[in-house]
């Protein structure tokens, strides 16, 4: 079972961006960027589009910070598409500024603990540095959304207490508020 302070688990998928299929290879981001990886159960559901296009509409924000999006499910690269090629009021997510990423084999969602016997992926949030090692989790259960910006203060933490490694983030912190010196 993977937990935080570990190297994540390596993947390579098809995943659909823009109007095209293409690989991609977790690995590659190392030592490049940070990535927030997310799973979501299905396309064409009700919860998932709300996280996603709000997650695209912080992605200039992510991009800021250094951060690439990977948004996962148990769907095809294929279904991946026709959604991105739907339009938001018909139903679809419309295009997207990050890949969405086939777990079609479900190897991905298992290797990261969050497929449920049903066969869909609970939604798990997992925050990786550029060195590969997962620095948060969280996992919610089908029916609950996650919050974008909770995602983007934590990532805004951990890139601190990175750069900063003798000083500690308390709780509901951001960005130039004040931190803990670490005394240990």
């Amino acid at each position: 079972m993977i937990q935080v302070g570990q190297l994540a688990p390596d993947f390579e998928a098809l995943a659909a961006f823009e109007e095209d299929i293409f690989k991609v290879r977790l690995s590659d981001y190392r030592k490049k960027k940070y990535v927030i990886l997310f799973f979501y159960p299905l396309d064409f559901t009700f919860v998932c589009p709300t996280e996603i296009t709000s997650f695209d509409d912080y992605f200039d924000t992510f991009s800021d910070l250094d951060t690439e999006i990977l948004g996962i499910s148990v769907d095809s690269e294929f279904s991946h598409l026709t959604w991105l090629d739907t339009e938001r009021e018909y139903g679809g997510i419309g295009l997207l500024n990050y890949p969405l990423v086939s777990d079609l084999t479900k190897e991905i969602s298992k290797s990261y603990n969050v497929l449920l016997d049903s066969g869909v992926a609970l939604r798990g949030l997992f925050i990786i540095d550029k060195d590969g090692i997962i620095q948060y989790s969280t996992i919610t259960n089908l029916s609950v959304g996650r919050s974008v910006e909770e995602t983007l203060r934590i990532l805004q933490a951990i890139q601190y207490v990175n750069n900063n490694p003798d000083e500690s983030c308390p709780a509901d912190w951001v960005p130039g508020e004040k931190t803990i010196q670490n005394e240990f």
